[in-house]
């Protein structure tokens, strides 16, 4: 009489090799693959015995597993500064991989099943009582207050309001952002140096009034050099920048 048995279905070759592990207790740092091996060829084997459908990556895991056999019979080639490769180590960092995601989706399937038995049940007040209102008495409220206890808050109140100031900073004033124009600083630029010829980089930069002026100079004086306008020079290293009106200089 013969004897027929069920196939346990997996998800994948993964999921076949971790039950094979599983099965036999073994370390999954330490697979004895030719044990695994043969053991995962049976499987595939009675598969095809009962005519299942071999999906391709059972076969490919068949291939890599007895290429990892072939390559732990093989003799190690190593030198005294390389430590000897594992040809296990890349299944195994697949198989503790595919370990972790099995793990949370059952987690993640427990915990819908755990919300499937929660019920919710609808708010049931009835609306007189949800839109009530605890009546506030006006005069016991007020009972005790004076207008020098009004007085009281108010002024605590404002010394409040008075602590958060910063006593140096509020002298400053409004500090307003200064609009500046580099079309417009070209142009005095391009005026000044008809009028002066030659003239200081530094002093022109000196007599600018804040930091924003000195910017937009400096640009506009990079423009008037790209355009052609102006031209500068410098003697010695270090020494100041002289600017010339290209009229001058021709």
């Amino acid at each position: 009489m013969e004897l027929n048995f069920k196939l346990q279905v997996f998800e994948g070759p993964l999921d076949l090799l971790l039950h094979l592990l599983e099965k036999n207790k073994v370390n999954i740092y330490d697979i004895p693959i030719a044990e695994i091996t043969s053991q995962y060829m049976d499987y595939l084997q009675e598969m095809r015995r009962q005519d299942l459908n071999i999906m391709s990556e059972f076969l490919v895991m068949a291939a890599t597993l007895l290429d990892i056999k072939a390559r732990m019979l093989l003799p190690s080639q190593k030198t005294e500064e390389e430590e000897e490769e594992d040809p296990r180590a890349e299944l195994v960092e697949q198989l503790l991989e595919y370990k972790m995601y099995k793990c949370i989706s059952s987690e993640l399937r427990d915990r819908q099943v755990d919300a499937g038995r929660v019920f919710y049940r609808s708010p049931s007040i009835p609306e007189e009582v949800a839109s009530y209102e605890q009546p506030v008495n006006v005069r016991e409220l007020l009972e005790g207050v004076t207008l020098q206890k009004l007085d009281e808050i108010f002024q605590s109140v404002l010394r409040r309001q008075e602590n958060k100031i910063d006593p140096i900073r509020s002298k400053f004033g409004k500090i307003e952002k200064e609009k500046v124009s580099l079309e417009e600083r070209m142009a005095i630029l391009r005026d000044y140096a008809a009028t002066h010829r030659r003239f200081s980089f530094r002093q022109l930069l000196e007599e600018q009034s804040s930091k924003m002026d000195v910017i937009v100079t400096f640009l506009a004086i990079l423009e008037l050099m790209k355009a052609g306008t102006i031209v500068i020079s410098q003697e010695h290293t270090f020494d100041d920048i002289k600017i010339e009106s290209r009229r001058a200089a021709s």
